[in-house]
């Protein structure tokens, strides 16, 4: 019977190891299509629309720097105004050919779940997207989601990122302290410096626990780290039935509430 037991706790370590690895694989799998589609727009011509100099106008940028240094003033200041001309700096837009950007990460899905790596659930839209992509078979865990996701959404080990541990559980100590650094800019401050317009739907676990309060700072949440527009929940769970969602920073409450009797 003890034989049996601990063959059985072997098997559940294995899955469970199995499980994070995948999820992992999958990440890896979204970011490196995001980062080959974000390198074919690298090295191109400068592209413009309007006339620059009036308020309309659109640039794209070499990418080299992040943000763009501001551009010299185009017009003309005299001692009066018939004399000056009014100059607008053109609004930063990405090149034409530049790729929509989907980054997907997924929670507690192991190898036995979809169908793309052999799971028994049919995944259609994600089997779309191996087929049509890379899978990676090999990939270092960090085994908790707060880490993953600082980790992804940087492109830097989640230690740089002040990730070692979930955000509930974080020290006042380097690279626990659950704050992402300026100078570790996110995947939506980079597409953002880049003319996109950018979105962040779901769970948000990465912000630090004494600041995801309605009294702020924000800077920290996902609208101050690149993502103009946020509908989500704070922390690392919420109820499937009456989630504590936010619209940016406003809480929210988007379900009907029935009332025994009316």
């Amino acid at each position: 019977m003890k034989t049996d037991a601990n063959k059985l706790k072997t098997r559940q370590t294995e899955n469970v190891k199995m499980k994070t690895k995948f999820k992992r694989i999958v990440l890896t799998m979204l970011s490196a299509t995001v980062a080959l589609g974000l390198s074919s727009c690298s090295g191109t011509p400068i592209e413009t629309t309007g006339v620059i100099g009036s308020p309309s106008a659109t640039t794209t940028i070499s990418g080299k720097q992040l943000p763009p240094p501001d551009p010299k003033f185009g017009g003309v200041i005299k001692q009066n105004a018939l004399e000056s001309s009014p100059w607008w700096p053109p609004r930063v837009v990405p090149p034409k050919q530049a790729p929509n950007v989907l980054l997907i990460i997924t929670d507690d899905v192991g190898y036995g779940a979809p169908r793309t790596f052999g799971g028994v659930i049919p995944t259609p839209a994600l089997d779309y997207v191996a087929t049509n992509g890379l899978r990676y078979i090999n990939f270092h865990t960090t085994a908790l989601c707060s880490p993953t996701r600082a980790a992804l959404i940087t492109g830097r080990n989640h230690h740089s990122v002040g990730f070692g541990v979930i955000s509930e559980t974080a020290s006042g100590f380097p690279g626990y302290n659950s704050i992402i650094p300026e100078n570790a800019a996110t995947i939506g401050r980079i597409l953002l410096d880049n003319g996109y317009n950018t979105s962040w739907f779901g769970k948000n676990h990465n912000t630090p626990a004494y600041e995801t309060s309605q009294a702020g700072p924000f800077d920290q949440w996902p609208i101050g780290v690149g993502f103009q527009y946020f509908y989500g929940f704070i922390g690392g769970d919420t109820s499937q039935w009456q989630p504590l969602l936010f619209r940016n920073t406003t809480q929210i409450f988007p379900y009907l509430v029935i009332r025994v009797g009316t």
